[in-house]
């Protein structure tokens, strides 16, 4: 597969720039991979296609207030800094991109909050706009924390073309979010509400955890035109033996397994065993899917509407079909479906 076969005409106004009024009720395309039918539901109606004993996988990891905006020393720029992952707790060292990274040279200290509580220092140039920043903070661990996440905002995607908002504290997040490590939400299981979760129970549908911590490798520019020759970012995930056990047990008696989501699919695939079997994992994984690809465990999916050239697309069209998914986008185009990690949802089943 190439780049270019991922090309689409997305008008503007089809990006979500803020999220439906109630999670549940985001529109929802159906697409049954064997039959080519196509169906137009609310999001809440997810349910009518599984039963009893069919098990949902979600991503448990939780979004932290990664965007910070601070002033460099003399100059007084405004810096944009962006945490990727904490290095060092112990010296309080991050991993960060940093806009206009032209701006920035080692040595450099970036001042934060509106009475410059916190203060970095640059030690490091690790690419062209990433940079390693050590926030000078002699207070207790959890202190320092605190006000970090304090000061910065909801990491909500740059297509969004807008600052963060009150709204997005609480609705860029899983309401079942619960390992901190994420920098993108993972969006499809931001359309499950409580009162969904509570159906699911009372119908005997069953589901577990993972964790894999986003970041921000499914937005970055593929460069080349030979999928095979793009590298993924490393993200970090954990599968449980519980997770596997429940899954496995799923399997083995033919029940539905539905990921919610590409993160999911992406953590599923890197552990699943040759006989169609989660295996527990901690560490990290770089799996890049694309078309063809043969899912031996999943036999559901769960998935926003992406954009143009994304890994995120590519996996979904590996799972659904290229030509399906690509001609559902089509239709969901036409029918004025929202994308992005706001936008509508995509179900696809046998």
């Amino acid at each position: 597969m190439k780049l270019s076969q991922f090309k689409f005409n997305l008008p503007e106004e089809l990006i979500a720039k803020h999220p439906s009024m109630h999670r549940d009720e985001a529109r929802l395309l159906v697409l049954h991979k064997n039959s080519d039918k196509l169906e137009h539901r609310v999001f809440k109606d997810i349910l009518d296609y599984f039963d009893e004993k069919d098990f949902f996988i979600f991503n448990n990891t939780k979004v932290f207030p990664a965007r910070l905006f601070g002033n460099k020393e003399k100059t007084g720029a405004q810096i944009e800094v962006f945490l990727l992952r904490e290095l060092n707790p112990d010296q309080h060292l991050w991993d960060v991109l940093v806009n206009p990274a032209r701006k920035i040279r080692i040595g450099n200290k970036l001042y934060f909050g509106e009475n410059e509580d916190l203060v970095a220092e640059v030690i490091d140039n690790t690419t062209s706009r990433g940079r390693t920043l050590r926030f000078l903070y002699d207070g207790p661990y959890d202190e320092f924390k605190n006000l970090l996440f304090s000061i910065g905002e909801t990491p909500i995607p740059e297509y969004m073309e807008r600052h963060a908002e009150p709204e997005d504290e609480d609705r860029y997040q899983n309401i079942f979010a619960a390992n901190e490590g994420a920098v993108v939400a993972p969006a499809a299981g931001l359309h499950f509400s409580r009162e969904l979760m509570k159906r699911m129970e009372i119908k005997g549908i069953d589901y577990g955890f993972l964790t894999l911590h986003n970041g921000l490798g499914a937005y970055r520019d593929i460069d080349v035109e030979d999928l095979t020759k793009h590298k993924m970012d490393s993200e970090q995930m954990e599968i449980n033996q519980e997770l596997c056990e429940k899954v496995n047990n799923a399997y083995d008696n033919n029940r539905r397994i539905c990921a919610v989501g590409t993160s999911v699919l992406r953590a599923v695939e890197t552990t699943v065993s040759t006989d169609g079997h989660l295996k527990p994992r901690a560490g990290w994984t770089n799996k890049f899917i694309f078309p063809p690809y043969d899912f031996t465990l999943t036999n559901a999916m769960v998935t926003n509407f992406h954009l143009p050239y994304s890994t995120l697309l590519m996996m979904t069209t590996a799972f659904g079909g290229y030509e399906k998914v690509m001609e559902a986008y089509q239709v969901a185009i036409k029918e004025k479906y929202r994308f992005g990690a706001y936008g509508d949802a995509m179900l696809i089943i046998d």
